[in-house]
């Protein structure tokens, strides 16, 4: 168990594209450090970090594991996060609670847009950035070809090897620490001579005085060099790359060593950007902490998991929550491997803990143990860019449905349900059908209640194109008073609102206090257009003129009157449909470009333009909102997983006519089928 200072502590996160061998090394580790006796397998189920049974079914993370471990006379705590743009979210956390990001690059693929992703969200928040570069006993392994792609991506000064492979593929054998020297085979000697003079050039410019010194040929002491790469790793101007392969346990001895001498302490990191403005020194004395995952834990109930920032937590003290208010008592501080635990008296910086139990505190909240500590800033989670339609399969589990939803969207934010009331339908949004479809087969395991999924109904909107108007009288006798009110309307087309009515009677032909009765009937009209039974947007509506009766005329008549001259006027007004255009931005290798292109094509896509980051294609385009419903899977299936994709609204636009036709048609056919 832990049993060291804060300066040996060291807390990171394992980040990088599916398939890259992250979880492999995580369990490797805890085997190396003696905390398992044997090697946890993914593909044998065995894996102690996928240890739910999600995970193990897929072979493939899907949950952000945390994990510890002794090494040398340092402590590691770290957290091993899914590849897949599906379960960014939980990736997104973890990352933004690590003071380093250790990020795994398979060494045939290189880089992915998992390991992407991560170096971006790392770069955005400051926080300091490693490679490992797995799988160099593989067939086609180069590491001459990854580590240029990543200096391609990144700058050939930044990404500087800190140990090199001697062999590759089935040929390797061991790696080379480029600043230990010592016996360096000949066929690699030349690249650490070179990757040794550049880690020391950068050592000596964090510090003017070194920098002087190494000038005047002065030779630069073991802690001299460590302090200066410290401080340049720290500053993101150096990003240390080591090399291996976890399956054959070749590199990771001299990995584990590089994080202890490289990595910094949880109290030399940059300093705690706070809500309100400002930032908390690490070293200061109030117990500081910030949740970044919330499960529950089928035996235990309610698991939350805190990275300690500051100070001290400790089971003899209240838990104050300081993004929601309220305190509760603090029945116990676990340690988390996997799926086992194990009871802590107290935590400090850079630990990981988990504390059962809490019933007010949740996913992105700062806690302490004292009410006069400030709140650290929340997480940014990107857009969902899948959404399905939600339905229960047995009549009466809507509720059921609903609060099993609620209690898993606690756990991720990139989930979202919402209930459309244009469509009348529950929408369940995500990063993709592999998560979305996780948390179906969750619901059915974890809540008893089945659910089945459907392509959402498009919101479509229509409009007009031309002026047209109406007359239309309502008129009813019965006995007593009658009805009677009669609207003279206008429609023209406005594209600078979504509507507009005015009143352009004269005479009192239709008294000013039936007006507003008028606009009523207008507006529930446009919730009913003639095409597709969608709402009518960008018109001005014009009362002109009318006829009222002193006894029998009402606010109910001129309602009634309203809405038909409505239905009558956008007749003649040309109507056209709208549908919802949504923006992409794709990032795929660059040997799919003409597969992409083509499927957008066939989407009635239209490109809007082409760039390249880090190595990768970015196209530009814009979608129909009814085509995009397929594209997670279809762009996953054209680039063998390593494509990604962002989506959000931009405008609505004409439907083409062919097309126009068939939505009409199947909106028709389903309000029959529904009123039958």
């Amino acid at each position: 168990m832990k049993d060291c200072v804060a300066e040996n502590i060291r807390n990171f996160t394992l980040a990088g594209h599916a398939g890259s061998g992250k979880t492999s090394l995580a369990d490797l580790m805890l085997f190396k450090a003696g905390v398992v006796g044997r090697i946890g397998k993914v593909d044998q189920g065995t894996s102690v970090s996928d240890f739910r049974k999600e995970e193990q079914e897929r072979r493939s993370s899907i949950f952000s594991a945390a994990l510890h471990c002794p090494w040398k006379d340092h402590h590691f705590f770290y957290l091993d996060t899914p590849g897949y743009a599906d379960f960014c979210g939980e990736a997104i956390s973890a990352i933004q609670v690590a003071d380093t990001v250790l990020i795994v690059v398979d060494a045939v693929a290189g880089l992915g847009p998992g390991a992407i992703r991560a170096w971006r969200q790392a770069t955005q928040n400051n926080i300091p950035r490693a490679f490992f570069i797995n799988g160099m006993d593989r067939d086609q392994a180069s590491f001459e070809t990854a580590l240029k792609g990543l200096q391609d991506s990144y700058g050939a000064a930044v990404c500087i090897p800190f140990t090199v492979p001697v062999g590759e593929g089935t040929g390797l054998t061991k790696v080379v620490q480029v600043l230990q020297g010592g016996d360096v085979p000949p066929e690699v000697a030349e690249a650490v001579k070179k990757y040794r003079t550049a880690l020391l050039d950068t050592a000596a410019e964090s510090d003017e005085e070194l920098m002087l010194r190494y000038l005047d040929g002065t030779q630069l002491t073991e802690a001299e060099i460590a302090k200066g790469l410290h401080k340049a790793i720290n500053a993101g101007q150096i990003v240390p790359v080591f090399c291996g392969t976890a399956d054959k346990d070749i590199g990771i001895e001299e990995l584990m060593n590089g994080i202890v001498s490289f990595f910094p302490s949880p109290l030399g990191g940059a300093p705690m950007p706070l809500l309100e403005g400002g930032t908390q020194e690490r070293t200061a004395a109030d117990a500081l902490g910030f949740v970044f995952k919330s499960v529950t834990d089928p035996f235990i109930g309610q698991m939350t998991f805190v990275r300690v920032y500051s100070g001290k937590f400790s089971t003899e003290g209240e838990l104050h929550n300081l993004s929601r208010g309220g305190r509760e008592r603090l029945g116990a501080l676990l340690y988390a491997t996997g799926k086992d635990q194990a009871h802590a008296v107290d935590a400090g910086p850079g630990e990981i803990i988990a504390i059962p139990k809490l019933k007010n505190v949740g996913l992105g909240d700062t806690v302490s143990m004292t009410s006069s500590a400030k709140k650290m800033s929340p997480i940014q989670y990107p857009q969902p860019t899948m959404v399905q339609a939600v339905f229960p399969i047995s009549k009466g589990d809507e509720d059921k449905i609903g609060s099993g939803l609620q209690r898993l969207i606690a756990e991720d934010p990139t989930l979202k349900l919402e209930r459309n009331p244009e469509t009348k339908q529950t929408l369940l949004y995500g990063m993709g059908d592999q998560q979305i479809n996780t948390i179906v087969n969750r619901l059915q395991s974890e809540f008893k209640v089945q659910v089945k999924l459907d392509t959402p109904k498009v919101p479509y909107r229509e409009t007009i194109t031309a002026s047209g108007s109406a007359i239309y009288r309502h008129k009813k006798q019965t006995g007593g008073h009658g009805q009677f009110g009669e609207v003279h309307l206008r429609l023209d087309p406005l594209r600078t609102a979504e509507y507009e009515f005015v009143n352009e009677v004269v005479g009192g032909n239709i008294p000013k206090n039936f007006i507003p009765a008028v606009e009523k009937g207008v507006v529930e009209a446009m919730l009913d257009g003639p095409l597709a039974r969608a709402k009518v947007i960008n018109f001005k509506a014009a009362v002109f003129d009318g006829k009222y009766h002193p006894v029998d005329s009402s606010e109910m008549a001129f309602k009634i009157a309203a809405r038909g001259a409505f239905r009558d006027a956008i007749k003649n007004a040309r109507p056209i449909l709208l549908e919802p255009i949504m923006k992409l931005k794709i990032t795929f290798p660059e040997e799919y470009m003409g597969d992409i292109t083509g499927d957008l094509n066939s989407r009635r896509g239209r490109i809007l333009g082409m760039d390249r980051e880090e190595g990768f294609q970015v196209v530009n385009a814009e979608v129909p909102m009814a085509e995009t419903f397929t594209y997670p899977q279809q762009l996953r299936s054209i680039t063998q997983g390593r494509g990604s994709f962002e989506v959000a609204f931009d405008r609505y636009d004409q439907v083409p006519s062919n097309v126009s036709m068939k939505v009409q048609e199947t909106i028709a056919k389903d309000r029959q089928e529904q009123e039958e």
